[in-house]
């Protein structure tokens, strides 16, 4: 058995403590045998002196020998358990463990789940430059074991050579912009125009590729001209990629693509609605993710990179501003977002 002085010191105290009621209760035994009340009364008291006494022993061995457990402890273990708080008691370590696991958890999880989209993202990023590149060399070796020397030939396949070869760059066009705005290097270059007009325009030319799908693009304002400040390049693109998925979607007899614009809370809101096939509720939360396609068996020889909404977030996102969802199955979707209203 291992030996502890001050242990041994605090026996000693209340051995002292004990013989000292003794002596009292000895001395005063014949000042009550008559009164046994005052008996009764002096035996409770002395007994609750006792009580008292050993608890405040008992409790300041606990607390010194914890502590200076706890400090040995504290050599182990991580700096942010510890903090160089040498008043910690057992209850208080134990809650800091508790913390600091359940941090650990947390980011134990966060790192799983990037560990995980860092696979979807690569394998995605391997599919969508996949499929050009195996048609760009399906192509050129048909022309080099001598379809060169057929000039229908040579001409077709070199003019899908040029798009696989575009859809390339779209990609990596759209990747690199996707990367400088997550990490912060696009700068906007904001200013005034009237955001009706720009819809026209862009309208205009939309309106060939609206024709081939049967589909009717219409602008609804409620003023003439709508004023915002705002990157216009960007917001051009935003535009576009909705207004092209809304086309691309509206797959139905009368397909019809509104672009709505009014006035909110000193801000102009944009609404891009159509009637098309919509988006079923379990996917309606991941179709700004990068590559997300609603459709898995969606034309990826179309041109696209499956970035086109990701990169609308983040422009509105550079903006102050969040782009919203809605759809019903079947019968259309609406994506609305709003710009800073300028005189």
């Amino acid at each position: 058995m291992k030996f502890y002085r001050l242990t041994f010191l605090a026996s000693l105290f209340l051995t002292g403590v004990m013989l000292l009621l003794v002596y009292i209760f000895d001395s005063a035994k014949h000042s009550f045998p008559e009164n046994r009340q005052q008996f009764y009364q002096t035996l409770i008291l002395g007994a609750l002196i006792l009580g008292i006494i050993n608890y405040l022993v008992v409790d300041f061995l606990f607390n010194f020998y914890g502590k200076r457990q706890i400090r040995k402890i504290s050599t182990i273990l991580p700096e942010e358990i510890t903090d160089e708080d040498n008043d910690l008691n057992f209850k208080e370590l134990g809650q800091r463990v508790s913390d600091l696991n359940l941090k650990n958890t947390a980011e134990i999880d966060t790192m799983k789940g990037m560990e995980t989209y860092r696979k979807e993202y690569i394998g995605n990023i391997s599919h969508e430059m996949k499929t050009p590149l195996f048609t760009i060399q399906g192509y050129v070796d048909t022309l080099l074991e001598g379809g060169v020397e057929n000039l229908a030939i040579r001409d077709k396949y070199l003019e899908r050579i040029d798009k696989s070869v575009e859809r390339l760059l779209n990609i990596v066009k759209d990747l690199d912009m996707m990367n400088q705005f997550e990490s912060g290097e696009i700068t906007l270059s904001e200013s005034r125009f009237d955001l009706n007009h720009l819809i026209r325009e862009l309208i205009d030319i939309l309106d060939l590729e609206a024709q081939k799908k049967n589909t009717k693009i219409i602008l609804q304002t409620s003023s003439n001209q709508m004023l915002v400040m705002a990157d216009k390049q960007k917001i051009s693109q935003v535009l576009i990629n909705l207004i092209s998925n809304a086309i691309y979607y509206s797959n139905r007899e009368s397909a019809t693509v509104t672009i709505k614009t009014s006035i909110e809370n000193q801000k102009v809101l944009v609404e891009v609605k159509d009637n098309g096939m919509g988006i079923k509720p379990e996917m309606l939360h991941r179709i700004f993710e990068r590559f997300y396609r609603i459709e898995s068996s969606r034309n990826r020889n179309d041109g696209g990179s499956g970035l086109g909404l990701a990169i609308v977030k983040h422009i509105l996102e550079a903006h102050g501003e969040n782009i919203s969802v809605e759809s019903v199955y079947l019968e259309g979707t609406r994506f609305s977002f709003s710009l800073p209203k300028t005189i």
